[in-house]
């Protein structure tokens, strides 16, 4: 797959919809594909300092969540709810070897991913550049479409 180029677009911050943008990118490069990521909306929660390995994840709007035993939504949105469906999350995660967002976000800079916030995003939501990890450049639109227009695969998470 060498010259090839790939964009995803991370529009979602929780810990469930973190992983495929990070897990696709680490994959491509390892596979020597650029990439690109351009994170967007609730996106930036991936990318703002200290938040990688603090995402959570609801149990209220993920019905194919696997849960012991099926959970009610009402019940899922009692107190402490989020917390457990996120500690179960995380548990099945290590217990299969999987890396943690943090890792994996390290892991993309280090393999050359290339890293983008979208500004106006930023603007609209009172995200300061300070706000984001290091090696995160800031664009818009324009700079997500320049990457994208030459790019074999354009995905959207």
């Amino acid at each position: 797959m060498a010259n090839k180029k790939m964009t995803i677009i991370a529009s979602k911050g929780s810990l469930d919809m973190a992983y495929p943008p990070l897990i696709l990118a680490t994959t491509a490069a390892a596979m020597d594909v650029d990439v690109t990521i351009f994170f967007t909306f609730f996106g930036l929660d991936i990318i703002k300092k200290g938040n990688a390995d603090n995402l959570k994840i609801s149990p209220i709007g993920n019905p194919a969540m696997p849960m012991p035993i099926p959970i009610p939504t009402l019940v899922g949105s009692l107190p402490g709810m989020e917390a457990m469906a996120t500690s179960m999350m995380k548990s099945m995660f290590k217990k299969h070897g999987v890396a943690s967002i943090g890792t994996l976000l390290d892991l993309a800079k280090e393999s050359g991913v290339k890293l983008i916030a979208c500004q106006m995003t930023m603007d609209v939501m009172g995200v300061k550049q300070s706000d984001i990890v290091d090696g995160v450049e800031f664009g818009g639109a324009a700079m997500w479409l320049d990457e994208a227009s030459d790019s074999q695969i354009n995905l959207f998470v």
